[in-house]
This record gives structure tokens, sequence and C-alpha cells, in this order.
């Protein structure tokens, strides 16, 4: 097999719950801060996953809770839309091959997403941030639960 892992069809891949560690790197600063939590992907009533991500997250030694919902709606051949919680597009997610691209242009920041599949419990995610204000790096691991 390959360096990625070929998903056929991605809301089935990513139904359930994972637990997800994120490391935050502001390249500017050279701060890092860490989340830790768990991620569920639950059936939408109309098609598509329902993502509600809890954890903490750790920022200059504070320690807050976080948290955000996604919407991941069906699309052909096996492949996504994501959007945010109040129904905004967000990014395409297509894992046929085991790795996608994706960008979102926020404000004056351009959000460039890596995803990367390794195995049936394990994937990540890289998105590097760039902005007049922001140079940050976000690396996501996912690993299956139950």
């Amino acid at each position: 097999m390959g360096e990625f892992w070929p998903v056929p069809d991605v809301l089935a891949y990513l139904a359930g719950h994972w637990r997800v560690t994120r490391t935050v790197r502001d390249l500017a600063s050279g701060e890092e801060g860490r989340f830790s939590g768990g991620t569920d992907f639950g059936s939408l009533r109309d098609g598509g996953l329902l993502h509600h991500e809890s954890g903490t997250f750790v920022w200059q030694g504070v320690a807050r809770p976080a948290e955000r919902t996604l919407r991941f709606l069906p699309c052909p051949g096996g492949t996504a839309e994501v959007r945010f919680a109040d129904g905004r597009p967000f990014h395409d997610l297509d894992l046929t091959s085991g790795r996608h691209v994706a960008d979102h242009p926020c404000a004056a920041d351009l959000y460039r997403g890596e995803f990367t599949v390794r195995d049936a419990d394990h994937w990540r995610t890289v998105w590097r941030v760039r902005g007049p204000t922001k140079d940050l790096v976000l690396r996501t691991d996912y690993v299956r639960e139950g």
C-alpha cells in the first residue's frame, strides 16, 4: 500500500468517535499551544454528519475549554462538503486517494488544509494559516475510539 490510505466514502469513514490532539504553532512569535479532547461524527437527520469537537486548549500556560461544530454533507463519489454550524461553506473533502488539499479564504487570511489518511483508524489535518496578522500551523491527529 502507498503512503496514503484511500477512502471510498468519507462520511462512512468518519462516522463515530475520535480522540483528538492538536498543536497550534504561531510561527511569528514561536508560541505553541495544545488541544486535547474528542470529536463525534454523528448522523444528521437529512443525511451527512454533525461533527462536534470538545476538549481543552492550552495557550501560554492557560487551559480553557474549547469546542466547535461542523456539518459534513454528502456529495457525489463518496466526497463531502464541510460547512460551519451556521451553514456557511468551509471546504470540500475528497479522500478517495487518501489525501486532499483544501483552501478557505477568511477575510484577509488564507487557510490551506491538507488532509491525510494513514489507515482505518488514523488521519491527520494540517492547516497553514497566512494573513496580515496570522502565521500559524495547526496539526491535528485523529485516532478512532471504540
